[in-house]
């Protein structure tokens, strides 16, 4: 009697709010786990085992508490860096002095001092001044970044030892990590193919449980057993069978995959592309600013007869003073602004070039092989273009042509570098996948065979445009592989979205001019680290491992246990002991994946010994 109110306190208090949720689903005409274990503990509890259906009732809230506590601390992991963004900013008034304002008043274009040693409140561009940031908040670079003028900041990092001047770029609600958290926080409310198998699985097996429980707890009555015995054995076996530790074997690994990968500046957009990256079977990469840095140098200009360098490099600054392409940037970098002339009518077309009415004059400029072949000029009008088209290529270098009212008047020579980190990139991937990477590059065969090389891509396929792209991959797909595509241009946008996966290598965060490449893409990598993605696919593979792990486990703790009761004698508190532990154990095994040390920084771990 002494130990009937504690019991009937802890039955109350631990197993309510399952038997709210067991009955709602009821009514809706499913069984549900949480139900199967309070009719458990209830019948422990009128064969008199109340102790035993206690002890059930405190585990199953404990394990119902950690998965509420494990979902809670994959999204808070990368939430909190919201805390890390400052409330107040100073901003320089109209008239040159300062004020202190709320950060959520702050709109764009607005002009804020940042002090050393503070955080940035709002994502912006370096108007005046230099320091380092510490950006290890949002792209998870451990070294702080010099900074200067024209670079961007991204709130919530830390400025170093200069005084900055920054110009607003994004309001509040939109910075990086508002979009990290929003994006963790999107992705923590979906559910991955296994994880919706296992559900759709677990309504027909629990009915199988329920079953089972009757025939377990009548035939042996019939057999003259009594009924307490009869009833415990069934009691026990509806707990054992219970699938609980499988329900939670999928979804843990994945959401802490998920928010590691967002805390090194990776947004993943669900746990369903989060278990397809993990399937990957061939990697498709773009060239320009993905394996090199996009940042190209002009390294000659021929003109047409009575056209100089400077009039050919000014009609074509004009017409990409209105386009996203890498190249434009590295032309009008060698235009001064005040010779710059304002195009009209603008019109880009992905993979061949961009037209604009320039003082009223028509110009093209793009590919060689498509704009001079679509100008038909005749030979001795634009031999001299060919010719030094013909020498530039034969060295890999990327030509832009020149064409004014239908006729070439210069052709630009630009040359591109891979990144520092393409070489080492590409061999994880290959490591990771079992095969090197593919090139799919709109630019000149020789250009694209230069790159390869140099980064040890033995595949490459130049001259595509964008519908080219779509079309090799959908090759690929067709015989059964599961392509990863891994972009950062507009032009990329289809291939990244006819992929299985696709990556966008943010270079600029979420800025307009690559909006359509980020919404076509399934991951995207805010710090422009090419680094990441191997790093993104080697986390994937871990937390699929997890997954399988935490699967096998599971089953084996389920079948186990299952079969001690039909065979044997499973006492009561050790069943309850071995499932709800195993229940506890799958869900804390999955959440390894939030240490810091599960970010494969050096993957020579996951890859078998790549170094640096």
């Amino acid at each position: 009697m002494l130990w009937g109110p504690p019991l009937a306190a802890c039955y109350l208090t631990g197993g309510w709010r399952s038997a709210r949720d067991g009955v709602a689903a009821l009514r809706a005409r499913s069984l549900d786990v949480d139900l199967l274990m309070v009719v458990a503990a209830l019948g422990a509890a009128a064969i008199g085992q109340a102790f035993d259906g206690g002890l059930l009732i405190v585990i199953f809230a404990t394990s119902a508490a950690l998965e509420g506590w494990a979902t809670a601390r994959t999204a808070d992991s990368v939430r909190g860096l919201l805390d890390l963004t400052p409330s107040r900013a100073v901003r320089v008034a109209p008239g040159h002095g300062e004020e202190i304002v709320e950060v959520d008043d702050l709109a764009v274009g607005d002009v804020i001092v940042v002090r050393p040693g503070e955080r940035v409140p709002a994502d912006g561009v370096v108007a005046a001044g230099a320091s380092e940031t510490d950006q290890a908040t949002v792209t998870g670079e451990s070294l702080p970044a010099p900074t200067g003028v024209g670079d961007e900041v991204y709130a919530a990092t830390v400025n170093g030892s200069g005084l900055l001047r920054v110009t607003v770029s994004r309001e509040a609600s939109g910075s990086v990590v508002a979009r990290i958290a929003a994006q963790v926080e999107e992705a923590s409310s979906t559910t991955a193919p296994t994880q919706r198998s296992i559900e759709r699985i677990e309504q027909r097996y629990s009915v199988v449980v329920v079953t089972a429980t009757v025939v377990l707890f009548v035939a042996p009555l019939l057999s003259g057993e009594l009924l307490v015995d009869a009833l415990l054995r069934a009691m026990t076996f509806m707990i054992v069978a219970s699938p609980c530790a499988l329900v939670l074997a999928t979804m843990p690994p994945l959401l802490a995959a998920i928010a590691t990968a967002s805390r090194h500046g990776v947004l993943v957009r669900s746990a369903e592309v989060m278990e397809r990256l993990a399937s990957t079977t061939v990697v498709v990469v773009d060239k320009t600013g993905t394996l090199t840095t996009g940042a190209p140098e002009i390294t000659a200009v021929h003109g047409a007869p009575g056209w100089s360098r400077d009039d050919v490099l000014a009609l074509a600054a004009a017409v990409e003073s209105g386009s996203e392409h890498p190249l434009a940037g590295a032309i009008l970098a060698a235009v001064p602004e005040a010779a710059l002339a304002t195009p009209t009518g603008f019109r880009a077309v992905p993979g061949t070039g961009a037209s604009a009415s320039v003082r009223g004059v028509e110009v093209v400029i793009g590919r060689p092989d498509r704009v001079l072949a679509d100008r038909g000029d005749d030979e001795s009008d634009d031999g001299w273009a060919r010719r030094a088209v013909a020498e530039a290529e034969a060295l890999g270098d990327t030509v832009v042509a020149v064409v004014a009212d239908g006729r070439t008047v210069g052709v630009v020579v630009l040359s591109d570098h891979p990144r520092p980190s393409a070489v080492r990139a590409v061999a994880r991937l290959r490591s990771l996948v079992g095969r090197a990477p593919v090139l799919l590059t709109g630019d000149q065969p020789q250009a694209a065979r230069r790159v390869a090389d140099a980064v040890d891509i033995a595949q490459a396929h130049a001259g595509m445009l964008p519908e080219d792209k779509v079309a090799a991959i959908d090759d690929l797909r067709r015989v059964g592989d599961v392509v990863l595509a891994v972009g950062d241009g507009v032009n990329d946008a289809p291939a990244l979205a006819a992929a299985d996966v696709g990556i966008a290598v943010s270079h600029r965060g979420s800025s307009p001019d690559t909006a359509v490449t980020l919404r076509s893409a399934d991951v995207v990598i805010v710090g422009d680290d090419l680094d990441a993605v191997p790093a993104t696919l080697a986390l994937a593979r871990r937390a699929h491992r997890l997954v399988r792990a935490n699967l096998v486990a599971a089953a084996a703790v389920v079948v186990g246990l299952v079969m001690w009761d039909v065979v044997g004698h499973l006492p009561l508190p050790l069943g309850v002991a071995g499932h709800e532990g195993s229940t506890i154990l799958v869900a804390l095994n999955g959440l390894r994946l939030l240490r810091r040390s599960a970010w494969p920084a050096d993957t020579c771990r996951e890859t078998g010994g790549l170094q640096r």
